[in-house]
C-alpha cells in the first residue's frame, strides 16, 4: 500500500508469506505509548503468533512484542499489550463483513515509519494447507532455476 520510496521499513513477517494467501492488503496506524516509539525506532519487535481482531468496532493488533526500551524507566510499557489499530469506520465495517467468513484472519505483514508516524500493513489472510505449501515452494525453486538459466546463456 505505502511508497517504498518514503517509508522506512522497521520489520516483516516473512513467516505470514510462507503460512497463508494473502488476499487484501491495508495500512493501519498504531497506537503507541512514548517508549514503545523508541522501541520501534531500535527495530525491538517480533510478530510471532501476533494477528488483528476487530472488538466493538475498533481494531486491535494482538501479540505484537515490543521489546521494553532499554534506556526506559519504571514507566516502560508493557510488551505484549493490545494495541489499538487506526482505520477509517468504512474500513473497520468491511473487514468485519470478511473476517466473518470462514476461514479468514488479518494478520501483519510489516511495521515502517511513514511520515514520522508509525504504521502496520495488514493482509487480509486465508491459511494455506500443507499441499499449497509445497506447491509453493515448488514454484519458488523453478522460478529460481529459470533465472539461474538466464543468467547463465547472457554470460555465455
Amino acid at each position: 500500500m505505502a511508497d517504498e520510496t518514503d517509508a522506512k521499513v522497521i520489520s516483516t513477517n516473512r513467516k505470514a508469506f510462507h503460512d497463508y494467501s494473502i488476499l487484501e492488503r491495508y495500512e493501519a496506524g498504531l497506537v503507541l505509548r512514548g517508549t514503545e516509539v523508541k522501541s520501534l525506532r531500535e527495530a525491538q519487535v517480533n510478530f510471532k503468533d501476533s494477528y488483528a481482531t476487530i472488538d466493538n468496532d475498533e481494531a486491535w493488533l494482538v501479540g505484537c512484542y515490543i521489546s521494553p526500551y532499554h534506556h526506559g524507566t519504571d514507566a516502560n510499557h508493557d510488551p505484549e499489550r493490545r494495541r489499538k489499530l487506526l482505520l477509517h469506520k468504512r474500513e473497520i465495517a468491511r473487514l468485519l463483513g470478511k473476517i466473518a467468513e470462514r476461514g479468514l484472519t488479518l494478520i501483519p505483514l510489516r511495521l515502517y515509519f511513514k511520515a514520522g508516524r508509525a504504521k502496520i500493513e495488514l493482509g487480509l489472510a486465508r491459511g494455506k494447507k500443507l499441499h499449497d505449501k509445497r506447491a509453493s515452494l515448488r514454484e519458488r525453486e523453478a522460478k529460481r532455476e529459470m533465472a539461474k538459466e538466464a543468467r547463465a546463456r547472457q554470460r555465455a
